[in-house]
């Protein structure tokens, strides 16, 4: 769906990433991660072509739909904005189609909240739902729990491999939230500037440079991730309702090509 080689993005004085090689396949979820300051935005906001790529290739299917939820969006009280009304800009579906995306995404009923009223996963979710009306072959999404509790996080990650379910749809998106990424995702990309390493979660959570990146909060993840993981397996194994299982929730299987083995280091050492 997208392919990027020996990418090289960066913003004066901020951020840049160089030699990156980066691809998402169709149903795929793909999380990257990485320290403040890694790239991890420069990398999204270069693979959807907000920022003009230095060096490097980047290739989209042909009218590719992508779905994008931005890291902050900022809606105060002085612009009153209720959810149809922000749903419907610029010219938007239905309201059919609005309130359909709405359950969808769990806000239901909130057509005519305030947007500045809503809490924080209300918000997140609303941001969701406007992503998906344009019924998008690929979502982006960079750092969309920044800001939720511990639950509100868990839940929102439940709703992405729900929509994935759903819709087959491929979901990208940028997050710190180790433990949940490491259950969350079919590949996990490490980032410091460049690809530290990749590959299965469990991979990247035994790897090197992973370890190195983020240290006591890395072992931490791993230990919470097998727990839950071990957890789900035993649960699975126990009870029998005689249809398959995998590590990704209760969607559909998707051979997305990722390699299961150990993950796979790129580039020299973390700069």
């Amino acid at each position: 769906m997208i392919e990027a080689h020996g990418l090289a993005a960066g913003y004066p004085g901020g951020a840049g990433i160089h030699d990156v090689d980066f691809r998402i396949t169709a149903g795929e979820i793909v999380t990257v991660i990485g320290p403040n300051g890694s790239g991890k935005s420069t990398l999204i906001k270069a693979l959807i072509g907000v920022l003009r790529p230095g060096a490097g290739t980047i290739r989209r299917s042909p009218g590719l739909r992508i779905g994008y939820v931005p890291q902050t969006l900022e809606i105060g009280p002085a612009l009153p904005m209720t959810v149809e009304r922000f749903l419907s800009l610029p010219r938007g579906p239905g309201r059919a189609e609005r309130a359909a995306a709405l359950a969808r995404v769990g806000a239901e009923g909130l057509e005519g909240r305030q947007m500045s009223r809503l809490s924080g996963g209300q918000f997140q979710r609303v941001l969701l739902a406007r992503a998906i009306l344009s019924r998008p072959q690929m979502l982006i999404l960079d750092e969309p729990t920044k800001g939720l509790d511990q639950p509100g996080i868990a839940a929102f990650y439940r709703l992405l491999e729900q929509v994935r379910a759903e819709t087959g749809c491929a979901v990208l998106l940028v997050s710190h939230d180790l433990h949940v990424v490491m259950g969350a995702s079919d590949r996990v990309i490490c980032m410091n500037g460049h690809v530290c390493c990749e590959g299965a979660p469990d991979a990247v959570a035994d790897a090197p440079a992973y370890r190195a990146l983020f240290g006591d909060a890395a072992a931490g993840a791993l230990a919470l991730y097998r727990h839950e993981h071990d957890h789900s397996h035993h649960h699975d194994h126990d009870h029998d309702h005689g249809h398959d299982h995998d590590h990704h929730g209760d969607g559909p299987a998707h051979d997305c090509g990722q390699n299961h083995g150990p993950a796979r280091p790129v580039g020299g050492p973390s700069e």
